[in-house]
């Protein structure tokens, strides 16, 4: 063994281990990703209270939309379907097949991009809302990454963060999450996802979504 077998990966290079390692995981995951309700949203009911959740936050369509960490696309093709102009980016590629299958033949409003939804390849300053879902509290730099996100927005754009604290103790907290998108200088609007038809289930967990700017009244 040499000296420095044990010494740290430089950044860069440990960054890229984690990714791989993420990335097989939820490689790992695509088979079956869809089977919770809130996933595939398969059931109508699930699928129309999740609807009018993201519409009542959007701009109209055809507004541009980046969903981070899309996983299999399901919102990003629930978008697709309202007439908005989506380009998902997951870190998986067995998810982001899975996507594209169910996408078929449409191409001309939605696109399904590999890279880190962290720091995504993505053009800046050209979207009009930011879209992520269950994926901030995962991150390493949750801080650093909101700020990449921002930067994709054209003018002030519309962010929109789908969280939770879930019972095994996962998460991010609501209050941290509001903390987070006020440190970057924008209000935001927090609001409770308690009502089972956004889970197919009860839950006894907290999760919410974090809309900023705030949704008209």
């Amino acid at each position: 063994m040499h000296a420095d077998d044990d010494a740290p990966a430089p950044a860069p290079a440990a960054a890229a281990h984690a990714a791989a390692d993420a990335a097989a995981l939820w490689d790992a995951e695509a088979d079956a990703f869809d089977e919770p309700a809130d996933h595939g949203l398969l059931d109508p009911d699930v699928r129309a209270a999740w609807r009018r959740l993201l519409l009542d936050r959007l701009p109209p369509a055809p507004a541009s939309v980046a969903d981070l960490g899309c996983g299999t696309g399901t919102l990003s093709l629930l978008l697709a379907d309202e007439g908005y102009r989506v380009d998902g980016v997951d870190l998986s590629q067995r998810m982001l097949d899975r996507a594209r299958a169910k996408a078929g033949d449409r191409r001309s409003d939605v696109r399904f991009v590999l890279g880190d939804a962290s720091a995504p390849p993505l053009p800046e300053s050209v979207y009009d809302v930011v879209l992520c879902r269950h994926v901030l509290w995962a991150l390493p730099d949750p801080a650093a990454a909101l700020a990449r996100w921002l930067r994709l927005l054209r003018g002030t754009g519309t962010l929109v963060l789908v969280e939770g604290r879930w019972s095994n103790g996962a998460g991010l907290a609501a209050d941290e999450t509001l903390r987070l998108v006020a440190s970057t200088g924008r209000t935001a609007a927090l609001t409770r996802l308690t009502d089972p038809a956004y889970w197919g289930r009860r839950i006894d967990d907290d999760r919410y979504v974090v809309a900023s700017p705030a949704p008209s009244a």
